[in-house]
């Protein structure tokens, strides 16, 4: 029976780590803060402009004409059911049948960003957004591992661009971060572990800008790793007996990110974007929870041991396309290649990660010169990811499902003539 405790809480643990690090993460990412992000598959750096150049490319606020601007948008993410049509085989007990299905998640994301008027050749900005978090609850044998984990996340970003000449720019930001999940598991009549916890940290973001005519646009932008010292409480127990009850805490890397990004005017009234992503997820190579005293003997090799995760660095690869149909409507358009991070050796139900396709469209309407609505649909279709006994820690042998996501972004941008 100890076998069972320990690989199940072991996914609890990675649990956790997806609550807290999962903000970047292919299935928990979210990229999409405003509603041409969304419209675009995030393929908005090089052409970012309005209020959210802010947090996409701030040295690219000073290439915009305008004077300041507000935009608030609301994201609806829909993540419909994973399947798992398996087994899982644990050392002393044999085989046992796995199949479940997680629930249907259902999140509101609000955003806000704004850009200043210029102030000599800089402009400032702020954007208030969620960058990622999500929840997942399976509702039979995986909730041994994820009965519920869910995580919110605050990020609050000022920024600042400079332009350095009439076509070269830079900028950058402070990052604040607010994050707190929880996370429940529980083995019926064995073991269990509730969490919650909470964290502020900080980071910081970086990005240069070139446009030396109006037929072309280059961007490069950097997000800080953010190492997330989430601290909170923690129950631990076996059947009815709690065997811990006190304080927890562990650190996990938020890695770093690097977009680069080439716009195209294909002709005066369509612009194709191409950005590459490099997210560094080898920085979170392990994963090591500490508590407030010393737990029972027992309990370590379940609790507190490193668990290794060993993620590698991942791509993606986005394209937008925008065309201004006329005065009052721009028309968007995006596709994007998503590659996850995670090695099929710790693929567990808590974070069942693969590769996927994203594709998105929307729209921009001018109402007025001070008005304007935006709206976008994004569908993410993820592979099927086989695992099995000899290549997972975990024991899986099945496959994983059905994962996705549906976001519906709408919102208005108000621009002070």
């Amino acid at each position: 029976m100890e076998h069972i405790k320990s690989r199940r809480l072991c996914s609890t643990a990675c649990c956790l780590a997806a609550c807290a690090t999962g903000v970047q993460a292919a299935g928990y990412k979210l990229p999409e803060s405003s509603s041409n992000a969304t419209a675009l598959s995030a393929a908005y750096v090089a052409n970012a402009r309005g209020p959210d150049a802010s947090y996409y490319n701030p040295a690219a606020m000073v290439m915009d004409p305008g004077g300041a601007a507000v935009s608030g948008d609301l994201t609806l993410v829909h993540l419909p059911r994973i399947n798992f049509a398996g087994t899982q085989t644990i050392p002393g007990l044999g085989t046992l049948p796995a199949s479940d299905a997680s629930q249907v998640e259902n999140i509101a994301v609000p955003t806000l960003h704004y850009i200043s008027p210029y102030v000599g050749k800089a402009r400032f900005g702020l954007s208030i957004v969620t960058p990622g978090g999500l929840s997942k609850r399976w509702k039979g044998y995986g909730a041994s591992a994820a009965e519920e984990f869910s995580l919110k996340t605050v990020e609050i970003n000022p920024t600042v661009g400079y332009r350095l000449t009439d076509s070269l720019s830079v900028g950058g930001g402070a990052r604040m971060l607010y994050s707190s999940g929880v996370v429940k598991s529980r083995v019926p009549g064995s073991v269990f572990r509730d969490l919650e916890g909470d964290s502020v940290d900080f980071g910081y973001n970086l990005a240069v800008h070139f446009e030396p005519n109006d037929m072309y646009a280059f961007a490069v932008t950097y997000r800080s790793k953010i190492d997330m010292t989430v601290e909170g409480d923690a129950i631990l127990g076996v059947g009815a007996a709690t065997l811990y009850s006190g304080s927890a805490s562990v650190e996990v890397p938020l890695p770093a990110a690097l977009s680069i990004a080439s716009a195209f005017q294909l002709r005066s009234d369509t612009t194709l974007e191409v950005v590459f992503e490099r997210t560094y997820w080898s920085a979170y190579d392990q994963l090591d929870f500490n508590y407030g005293s010393p737990i029972a003997p027992p309990l370590v090799p379940i609790f507190d041991n490193p668990i290794p995760k060993n993620w590698s660095d991942s791509n993606t690869i986005r394209f937008g396309l925008t065309h201004v149909l006329d005065d009052k409507w721009t028309l968007m358009g995006g596709f994007a290649l998503d590659n996850s991070p995670a090695p099929p050796q710790t693929i567990g139900f808590e974070l069942p990660e693969s590769d996927g396709k994203i594709f998105s469209l929307g729209a921009r309407y001018k109402a007025s010169p001070e008005l304007e609505f935006a709206g976008g649909v994004l569908y993410t279709k993820r592979d099927d990811l086989n695992v099995t006994a000899a290549g997972n820690n975990n024991g899986l042998t099945g496959t994983f499902s059905d994962a996705g996501a549906l976001l519906v972004t709408f919102g208005a941008q108000y621009n002070f003539l």
